[in-house]
């Protein structure tokens, strides 16, 4: 078993719909929302490594997420070695430019 705890930032207005497509994903479940700063906070659960990185994956593809990563992993029991995460999640191809840059508002 693999938990993660996310970070997701939104643009501002957006946070509950994408609270809502949040807890459609397999595995995610929402756990605080900052309406003020346009954060919210999840942990996904995943069988294995490649699967809580396709996760990740899948929540930076949202619509509306300008920036999600992981801040927080737990692994127990994975069949898989540490070498299957990938070095750099941000060279995921199909994404709009806006949702791979960070805002203004997250580099203070």
């Amino acid at each position: 078993m693999n938990l993660s705890g996310i970070v997701v930032a939104v643009f501002p207005g957006k946070v509950d719909a994408c609270v809502e497509r949040l807890n459609a994903l397999p595995g995610v479940e929402v756990h605080n929302v900052d309406h003020e700063k346009n954060r919210i906070v999840v942990v996904q659960e995943a069988k294995m490594i490649a699967d809580e990185v396709e996760g990740l994956k899948a929540i930076k593809a949202l619509p509306d997420v300008t920036f999600a990563e992981m801040v927080y992993h737990y692994f127990a029991e994975d069949e898989q070695f540490i070498e299957a995460i990938p070095e750099d999640l941000d060279a995921m191809t199909g994404l709009p430019q806006q949702q791979v840059c960070v805002p203004e508002y997250l580099q203070d």
